[in-house]
């Protein structure tokens, strides 16, 4: 059994989604490998190492965040405000949907090694660059340096707001999209500044 045949990993991914979907985020090594009917060296032997597991889950899983996020970004022409609700729309129903598996990669992975959570970083600071791009190529937001603050703001801000709403479920859905909106929209809003009177001496 070769460590590198993709299908047997893409097998014990899908067993560790099912088990922490199931057991929640404090999920053992030792019930992803049961799931997936192996031992652990096994399991280790096809990513390295725990890190190396917890790695293949979050490119797995932020790829899918992003692959459903892109098409929004790039609904060229679209009202921006539509834009920002179908995408704020999407990322919330992902996460609550995959509520266990979210906490799994978000908290439990990167606090357990600093280099899982660097990757994690790395990820979502590409999606960040990612709408920066879009808000520039789009003219949105005409200065590309601006553009990319507002795009990682953007991401920045979304996230830590839907880690909050998944604490307070009596919370509406409807009540955190329109709130984040709202931000974005004044946000992007063109700023006219005013022009300086000259004065003029005679």
């Amino acid at each position: 059994m070769s460590g590198r045949d993709p299908d047997r990993r893409r097998a014990l991914l899908d067993a560790a989604d099912r088990v922490i979907m199931k057991e929640g985020p404090e999920v053992s090594m030792a019930a992803i490998a049961a799931e997936a009917g192996v031992t652990k060296p096994i399991l280790y032997r096809h990513f390295g190492d725990k890190r190396g597991l917890y790695q293949a889950l979050a490119d797995r899983h932020v790829g899918t965040v992003i692959g459903r996020l892109r098409p929004e970004f790039g609904r060229t022409g679209a009202d921006l405000r539509g834009r920002a609700t179908a995408a704020i729309g999407v990322y919330l129903d992902l996460v609550s949907a995959n509520l266990n598996l979210y906490r799994f990669l978000l908290h439990r992975a990167s606090a357990e090694d600093t280099r899982v959570r660097s990757h994690m970083t790395s990820l979502v600071r590409g999606l960040g660059e990612e709408l920066g791009a879009a808000l520039a190529a789009e003219r949105v937001v005409p200065d590309p340096v601006r553009a990319q603050v507002l795009g990682h703001a953007f991401v920045g801000m979304v996230q830590a707001t839907g880690d909050w709403w998944l604490e307070h479920p009596e919370v509406e859905r409807a009540q955190v999209v329109e709130g984040l909106v709202d931000v974005i929209a004044a946000t992007i809003v063109p700023v006219t500044m005013p022009r300086k009177a000259v004065r003029v001496d005679r």
